[in-house]
């Protein structure tokens, strides 16, 4: 992902909140979403993001289709915690976001960002691969367990418009590559 992806990034990520998320988050929060608005948080973000999380994006025909980023596990649980100095390089992983233009779900799109995504990860050094997903989110939690994620048992709930939306947290151990050696933490370097 570029700078200039940043507009179209706000968009892809927008229209998936309205669509996977219809029924599941009050529909005024969701009608009241703004792709500008969003593209103004993504644009600071993108100038002070860590070098370890990289974001990706899938085109077709010069456009901006899908949008992926991954990074180290924020979870407590999973990352190395200030009392661990000096901290070791994290192993696990998150796929922070993967979304997709809703009129492209099922064209292969979201298996191309995940493939690349879970490939940074892996080149991260990360032995696993962690993410959450909206607890009724049925076609998103499909698309996960086919890509080799399973629940972990974590469960918490955050509130979006008034409205309490649980997630679950799902775990994929990231095996090495067939014929490719084994995972080894590295320094990260800019995505």
């Amino acid at each position: 992902m570029a700078e200039a992806d940043v507009d179209a990034v706000s968009a892809v990520r927008v229209r998936g909140w309205q669509s996977a998320y219809r029924g599941l988050m009050p529909q005024a929060y969701l009608d009241a979403m703004s792709v500008a608005a969003d593209a103004e948080r993504r644009r600071a973000w993108f100038g002070r993001r860590p070098p370890e999380v990289s974001e990706l994006v899938a085109e077709r025909d010069g456009a901006v289709v899908g949008w992926a980023s991954v990074g180290p596990a924020r979870d407590p649980d999973l990352a190395p915690g200030p009392a661990q100095l000096p901290a070791p390089l994290p192993t696990a992983g998150e796929l922070l976001a993967l979304y997709v233009a809703p009129e492209l779900i099922g064209t292969g799109v979201g298996r191309a960002l995940m493939a690349a995504g879970t490939a940074r990860a892996r080149a991260s050094g990360y032995r696993a691969l962690y993410l959450w997903v909206v607890r009724g989110n049925a076609r998103a939690r499909r698309f996960y367990e086919r890509a080799g994620f399973v629940p972990d048992g974590a469960q918490e709930a955050y509130e979006v418009g008034g409205r309490s939306v649980p997630e679950v947290r799902y775990r994929r151990p990231l095996t090495p590559e067939p014929g490719g050696p084994p995972p080894v933490p590295s320094p990260r370097s800019a995505p």
